[in-house]
């Protein structure tokens, strides 16, 4: 499956330079840093989030365990969890594994770890198990508004 036409026409009306990284079929950030011969720091893992009522994209590095008592303290959340394979299908309809840490077409936030930064490039996930996104971390926080904090810790 292709990277959807809605992220790739998100990415050019914001001018945001991209490349397209084609690779056998994966469906977890490790499995893309192997197939890819990348640092897992280099990969950036999308996971769903549920605050209270409200959802959150959260971006780690792919080398990173994400902390809920973390995520929680910096959105003064009562309670936070992950959200549920069902809730991605009907929610935001894409497959587990294939969400994209593009929040604007998803219309939510974006939540990204400070260990993120600390890579130029990044890998992110493109909505589809055979392609990825290669793109500089600082121009994906802007086009992104994506808020920092710490989110994870090394596992």
């Amino acid at each position: 499956m292709p990277i959807p036409k809605k992220l790739l026409n998100h990415l050019d009306k914001n001018k945001t330079k991209y490349e397209i990284l084609k690779h056998r079929t994966v469906y977890t950030a490790y499995d893309a840093a192997q197939t890819m011969k990348r640092k897992l720091q280099e990969i950036a893992k999308t996971l769903l989030v549920k605050a209270d009522k409200k959802y959150y994209l959260v971006v780690i590095p792919a080398h990173y365990k994400l902390d809920l008592a973390k995520v929680k303290k910096l959105l003064k959340a009562k309670k936070v969890q992950l959200a549920k394979e069902g809730e991605m299908k009907t929610k935001f309809k894409v497959k587990p594994g294939a969400i994209t840490p593009f929040g604007t077409i998803h219309k939510v936030e974006v939540l990204v770890d400070k260990a993120l930064l600390k890579v130029r490039d990044a890998i992110f996930g493109a909505g589809s198990f055979t392609e990825s996104i290669r793109m500089k971390v600082k121009d994906f926080l802007k086009t992104e508004e994506a808020k920092t904090g710490n989110l994870g810790k090394k596992k």
